[in-house]
């Protein structure tokens, strides 16, 4: 017989406190959505309302070299990042066999034993750069999210195959070193449209950190209650995502468009060999608002478990963030307060996931 989650607390022990996570729940033979997961009706997706983003992902390989193909892409690049804060992209640079590995090793670590994963559980684990957990802010969550995660920080090579699971540290290194050169272009883009220089050293220092993260959505008995991420933005410069075919990622218009007006949701589907971009915090402070980070969320299902792998590149701890002169300089007006980006931090995950509010903390009040 299954146990009994109707009692939160009992809920909250089982799958954050003793590491069982979501996984463990479906597990034990759960019938229903316990209450703890039950979104409010406003935070639920409705899938039958929301459109699907048709637009064909961005060839990279044309941005190699100059002439109408390179300028093409990186006008396609730029819209993107001034509108839906979305894109896709293909011949990225990241082997394709790679993507393929990645998934399973996805699906194989989260199929491990409980007490495997949850000897990296935040209050137990042997490394501050590894950590096991479920939702995103649980102990601050009015309702709980559908997912569980293993979070890596990356400070150097050694470091990682010192402290990451063994299961996974090969296949994320990789997927980090044949990502980051692709970045490094796309930025060279973005900041380029403002007139900053490929080699300007700040682009280093807008990735100086990086945070590489395995997700997996248990399918769902009542995918229409919850949600396996709730509406928020990822607080970096750029995000690299790569997902499974299921589906099941919604992005939040800022603006109208062809395919859909302002605050409509649109779901990203998945594309073969295809990864996905986003646009962060720092990267819409940096561009005085010109570039949208994305509000976004993630459905379940009840027909199959999602695997999603993303890197989070970020400026470091310690590094000063303030809009570009370039920008404002045109702009007339600075719409972001200078900090430090530990402080951000500090902010965006002391609260749980709220759309954009995080920028609230760096914006200006101008009336």
């Amino acid at each position: 017989m299954a146990p009994s989650f109707e009692d939160g607390n009992s809920v909250f022990e089982f799958v954050v406190r003793r590491g069982n996570g979501v996984k463990g729940l479906v597990d034990s033979g759960l019938s229903k959505v316990p209450e703890a997961y039950v979104q409010p009706p406003k935070e639920r997706i409705d899938k039958e309302n929301t459109v699907k983003h048709g637009l064909p992902p961005i060839d990279l390989s044309k941005l190699d070299g100059f002439g109408p193909d390179h300028d093409e892409v990186a006008d396609q690049i730029v819209k993107a990042a001034e509108t839906l804060g979305f894109f896709q992209v293909v011949n990225h640079g990241v082997p394709l066999h790679l993507l393929e590995s990645l998934k399973d090793t996805a699906h194989y670590f989260f199929s491990l034993p409980p007490q495997r994963k949850a000897v990296y559980r935040s209050d137990v684990s042997p490394s501050p750069l590894v950590k096991y957990g479920s939702s995103f802010m649980p102990e601050k969550e009015k309702a709980l999210e559908w997912k569980d995660y293993i979070l890596m920080q990356y400070t150097n090579d050694d470091e990682a195959l010192q402290h990451w699971p063994q299961e996974i540290k090969g296949v994320l290194l990789e997927y980090l070193r044949s990502s980051i050169g692709m970045v490094k272009k796309l930025l060279q883009v973005l900041l380029g449209n403002f007139g900053i220089k490929p080699d300007d050293p700040m682009i280093d220092v807008l990735i100086g950190k990086k945070m590489l993260s395995m997700n997996f959505y248990p399918a769902c008995p009542n995918p229409d209650l919850t949600v396996g991420v709730g509406r928020h933005s990822d607080m970096g410069t750029l995000t690299v995502l790569l997902q499974d075919g299921i589906g099941g990622l919604y992005v939040k218009m800022e603006q109208d468009m062809d395919y859909g007006k302002k605050g409509d949701w649109i779901e990203i589907p998945p594309t073969p060999n295809a990864l996905v971009i986003n646009v962060g915090d720092m990267l819409q402070i940096l561009s005085n608002g010109k570039y949208k980070s994305a509000e976004h969320r993630v459905r379940t299902t009840s027909t199959s478990s999602r695997v999603s792998i993303p890197i989070f590149t970020m400026p470091k701890e310690t590094t000063k963030i303030v809009p570009l002169s370039q920008v404002v300089k045109k702009d007339g007006t600075a719409l972001y307060r200078e900090f430090v980006l530990i402080d951000y931090m500090k902010n965006f995950f002391g609260n749980a996931h709220e759309g954009k509010k995080s920028l609230d903390f760096a914006k200006i009040n101008l009336t």
